[in-house]
């Protein structure tokens, strides 16, 4: 045996003392910040985030420690789950779940990286200088999201031509909601119909908003994108089918769960994306150099046993374009 893997097998066998242990490095920690409820609500989200940051190469609990800081849809509680994180204290933050999550971050540090997740624009929000350069301590990822509301309710259009009262729901706790409301009046202007405003921040305000619906009784319902709304999609699904109303929403997670049709990014792609950013800083990128990625696939999921049970067909023209049809 070489005198060097001597040595090495012998040291092997040493048993160091404690403060020799100590030295080390420790795990790192991400501190994963959503305006969501927690990873049961979202099975696909956090998985698809995890499946990200093996791409490179980072496993939790192996290499890697994940603190996760649910605030349930009450954006309220974002600023103080931020706080908790930068004190705990986390290498890097994952802001997700929409603009709001990722402002709470940037209040809290500015030197901890802070990796985003949102459907608005990330220059407009002052998160970042640019997309190809953001030059502070945050990047991340954007997917489509209000600037698709008019698509909602041209897609609703060509599946039912005949419906001419729309009903909205909007959560005017939500930062863009303002602009979300703006451009679906402006669509439905367009396309000649009249808008029902129905606004919802609380899982009671829901049920409200569809009371109103079977007293009102509009042609059809449209769902603002809205994190929200994503966290409470089993609520609305199920509240849309009881007052067996056609809908149409923004993400494919909510058809899946029996919503009639859905048009959006999808969140999925963009957690793993966001997971793959957050392996990239762990070994050393800077936020400041990591261009704002965009996530652009979008995805049409129509829903026949819905469509079935309301009694809709949709066109062929609507069919031909499906990226999926649920049977």
């Amino acid at each position: 045996m070489r005198r060097r893997d001597f040595i090495k097998a012998i040291a092997a066998t040493i048993p160091w003392p404690t403060a020799v242990r100590a030295q080390q490095p420790p795990m790192p920690v991400i501190g994963f910040l959503s305006t969501n409820t927690s990873d049961a609500v979202l099975p696909s989200f956090v998985p698809a985030f995890i499946h990200g940051l093996s791409e490179g190469d980072f496993v939790d609990g192996q290499n890697v420690t994940i603190e996760y800081r649910w605030a349930s849809g009450q954006y309220n509680r974002l600023p103080g789950l931020a706080t908790e994180l930068v004190r705990r204290p986390v290498n890097i933050i994952v802001a997700v779940g929409g603009s709001a999550s990722a402002l709470a971050a940037k209040a809290a540090t500015t030197t901890i990286p802070v990796i985003f997740n949102l459907g608005s624009d990330p220059v407009k929000l002052g998160l970042v200088a640019s997309l190809n350069r953001p030059g502070g301590n945050i990047t991340g990822v954007t997917y489509l999201a209000g600037s698709l509301v008019p698509k909602l309710l041209e897609t609703l259009h060509e599946a039912l031509p005949s419906a001419s009262t729309i009903a909205v729901i909007v959560n005017p706790n939500f930062a863009d909601s303002e602009a979300n409301l703006q451009a679906a009046q402006a669509a439905a202007r367009t396309l000649g119909q009249k808008l029902v405003v129905l606004n919802a921040s609380t899982d009671g305000e829901i049920n409200s908003a569809f009371k109103s619906i079977a007293d009102q009784k509009p042609s059809a319902l449209v769902v603002l994108p809205d994190p929200f709304f994503t966290s409470r999609r089993q609520q609305i699904v199920a509240l849309a089918a009881y007052q067996a109303i056609p809908a149409i929403y923004p993400w494919p997670e909510y058809t899946v769960l029996g919503g009639l049709m859905s048009y959006g990014t999808s969140l999925t792609d963009a957690y793993r994306q966001v997971g793959v950013y957050t392996a990239k800083v762990l070994k050393g990128a800077k936020p400041a150099e990591l261009p704002v990625q965009e996530a652009v696939k979008v995805e049409l999921i129509l829903n026949l046993k819905t469509a079935k049970s309301l009694g809709i067909t949709f066109p062929l023209s609507l069919l031909g374009r499906a990226d999926e049809v649920i049977e």
